[in-house]
Order: C-alpha cells, then structure tokens, then sequence
C-alpha cells in the first residue's frame, strides 16, 4: 500500500504516530469541552453578557500561553539534553491526571472557573515539554530522505485529531459529560501506552562543556541568523495571532449561528476536516517546487477564508470557510515544518523547536486571548473580520521584507551539519 521508503514501514515511527493520533483526539475533545464549559459558566452561572464572557473564554488561551513563553527557554534544552521520549511520557501522564481531575470535578457538580483555568495552566505546561520532545524525535525515527513525508503523515495524525476530538467531544459530552471526559482521559492512557513501545533512538550527545545558558540562547541565535527559518516562523505567528478564530466557536455556536454543542463540534472539526485531506494529498505527493510562493498564498487564502467565517451568517458556509482555511493552514504548516526540520542540525532541534513552538502557541494560545480581548471590544464578528484581513496585510508585508522565502524553491538545504558552542551552527 505505502512505498517502501514510506515512514509507516518503521515500527517505532507507528507507535510514534499513533501516540500523536490518541493524544491529539484527546486533547482537542478537552479543547471543546473547556471552552464550551467555560462560556456556559460565564453565561448561565455568572449572567455575563456575550462580550464579557467572550473575554472570560479567551482567556483560557492567555492560562495556556503564560507557562509556554516562561518554560520556552527551558524546555528545548530539556529536549535536547535528556531522553526524548520520557519527557513525552511523563508529559502525556500529567495531561491524563488533569482530564481525569475535571471529570471528577464535573462529575461532583464542584466545576468552576478558576479550576478550568487551572487545568488549562497544567495542559499549557505539559505541552510546552512535549513539544519540542515530540518534533525532535520524529527526525531520529525515520531516513533524513523520507522526513517530508514523515512530517505529512504526522501532521495527518494530528489533523485527524483535530477532527475527531471536537466532534467526538462535543457528541459525548451531549451524552454525558462522564463520558467526554472518561473518553479523553483513555485516549492519553493509550497515547502513553504507545510512547513505551519505542526502542531508544540515537540522539545528539550532551554538550558537558557547553554551559546552559549558552545553548539556549544558541537556539534564538540560530532562528534570528536564519532568515528563512525566521520568516517561515514569524509568518505563522502574526497571521494566525491574527486570524486565530477557533477561540470564539462557541459563542458562534451558541449566539450567533444558534446551533448549539452539535453544531460547536461541526463547526471545531471543519478546519481539520480542509487540513487532513490536505495532508493526505502530500503524504503521497510531496510539495517538491516554489515552496516559499506557495506558503505565501495560502496564508493569504487562510486570512481570506477566515474573514468570510466572520461575516457568515448560515452554518453551511460558515463550515465551509472553515474547512478552506484548514486546507490553507496545513499548506503552510508543511511548508514551515519542513524548512524547519530540514534547515536546522540535530543537536538544535529541540531548542529550534522549542522557539518554532513558542510562536505557535503565541498564534494560537494567546490568540484566543487577543480574540477574547477584541471581541470584548469590537464584539466576536468584529474581531474576526480583523484578524482575516489583518492575516492577508501581514502576509503582504512578509512577502517583500523576506525575499528569501519567496525565493525558496525547494526544501533542499545547505549542508548545515554540526553545531559549535561557540557559534551554535557550522557553514560548510
């Protein structure tokens, strides 16, 4: 069925995406569900109005972000330094405890805001190690050659997540929230269960005589110098900040399309639906030409399909918005991921990452924070014809201070091969 050079012949790169698969359904089941929790508190229990309990759902991306950004600079010399795979181990355990803890809590009737909030700080800090420990092991699972498709192949596990989890939470929790939670918390067992059938993979030896400051700030030296890692990350960043409205689904669902938890995970499950199906196109076939144009482009259909989300009024083509901007969003990210992992020597990977992580969950943690805030000022339509047309200026603006990305033809790099602790990367 898969070529012979294909990633899924490998054993522990199986394991590896279905660890990826299980944890993401899960964590986006808990996405949906935290938000829709969250709003329906502010709403019903607190009788806040739509835009002061929009501000109170965006701010679960703000409890997501803060820990992210303090623990980035740590976080990918930890990837870099120790065992990859138990940082993913003891990650997936901590986000397992604290589905398990809100379901108890939903359960007893004892939920309450500064609890969702809390939980959302544990999953922030879980993530912000997994991150990096996750996008670093995957290039020691499989050939340097098959890392694009690889890099396909996982973005489909957690794009099929991102399906999967929102409409699967938002069909369970309408069962009974018990079960939602029950659900996810099995699912992050499993992803656990996966993690341990990977044998240990080689990886980079510790530097002993680098001290650790140094390194980290290694790692920023090596994106700042790096325009077109620089561009592809910065680029990510500004636009989806902008244009990130997956924060503001359930007031959609609940007070403006009136279509309810159903409808929500429809809805959440759209720009998966665009992403996968993307994904899956290049997991057969490899973008192999004019890769920076093509990110650009896509980015600039991204902020066009989300500003028609914002004026939509029918659910229909509402859904279909989002699906577009799935498919533009996964163009992107292929792109950034491969330049990423390809540019950038082993030893960095998790400290480049790291960064390359940080900026993503700017765009989107604390994107659901500048949603929350503008849609408290400008209301939630507002906001998200903002961030659409915002996305589509900055892509314009990145298009002409970085040549080198519209000047990227392929994802063929230089031969960066060993890093110095003096300079952190070695020209050949």
């Amino acid at each position: 069925m898969f070529p012979a050079d294909h990633p899924f012949h490998i054993p522990a790169f199986r394991a590896y995406w279905l660890s990826r698969l299980t944890s993401t359904i899960a964590l986006s089941a808990m996405a949906i569900i935290i938000g829709w929790q969250v709003y329906g508190i502010a709403r019903d229990d607190m009788h806040l109005t739509i835009r002061e309990a929009t501000f109170a759902l965006g701010m679960i991306g703000a409890a997501q972000f803060v820990p992210l950004f303090l623990l980035t600079p740590v976080v990918g010399l930890v990837a870099d330094t120790f065992d990859r795979r138990w940082i993913v181990r003891a990650t997936t355990a901590l986000m397992a405890a604290t589905t398990a803890t809100l379901g108890i809590l939903t359960a007893l009737h004892a939920l309450s805001l500064p609890a969702l909030y809390l939980a959302a700080v544990a999953i922030g800090v879980g993530r912000a190690f997994a991150g990096p420990a996750y996008s670093a092991l995957a290039p020691n699972l499989v050939p340097r050659e098959s890392l694009p498709t690889a890099i396909a192949v996982s973005s489909i596990a957690w794009q099929v997540g991102a399906i999967a989890g929102p409409s699967l939470g938002g069909l369970l929790y309408a069962i009974h929230p018990d079960v939602a939670y029950g659900t996810s918390t099995g699912l992050l067992l499993l992803a656990l269960a996966m993690i341990f059938l990977i044998p240990k993979v080689p990886q980079p030896a510790v530097q002993a005589d680098h001290r650790p400051l140094q390194r980290v700030i290694d790692g920023f030296r090596y994106v700042r110098n790096n325009r077109l890692v620089l561009a592809t990350i910065t680029l990510d960043l500004f636009a989806v900040l902008l244009a990130g409205a997956t924060a503001l689904l359930p007031v959609f669902a609940r007070d403006i399309l009136h279509v309810g938890a159903q409808g929500l995970g429809l809805l959440a499950a759209g720009m998966g639906i665009g992403a996968t199906t993307t994904a899956l196109f290049f997991s057969f076939r490899p973008m192999k030409t004019n890769v920076g144009v093509k990110m650009l482009w896509a980015v600039m259909v991204f902020g066009a399909a989300i500003l028609t989300f914002g004026v939509s009024q029918h659910f229909w083509l509402s859904l279909a918005a989002l699906v577009v901007a799935g498919g533009a969003d996964m163009v992107s990210v292929y792109v950034r991921s491969s330049l990423i992992q390809l540019h950038t020597p082993d030893a960095m990977r998790g400290r480049v990452s790291a960064v390359s992580q940080l900026t993503i969950s700017a765009s989107n943690e604390l994107g659901e924070a500048e949603s929350g805030l503008l849609g408290s000022l400008l209301g939630p339509v507002g906001a998200v014809v903002f961030g659409g047309v915002g996305a589509i200026v900055i892509t314009l603006l990145w298009s002409r201070l970085f040549p080198e990305l519209r000047l990227a033809k392929s994802f063929d790099p230089p031969e960066i091969l060993e890093t110095t602790p003096e300079h952190g990367v070695v020209q050949p």
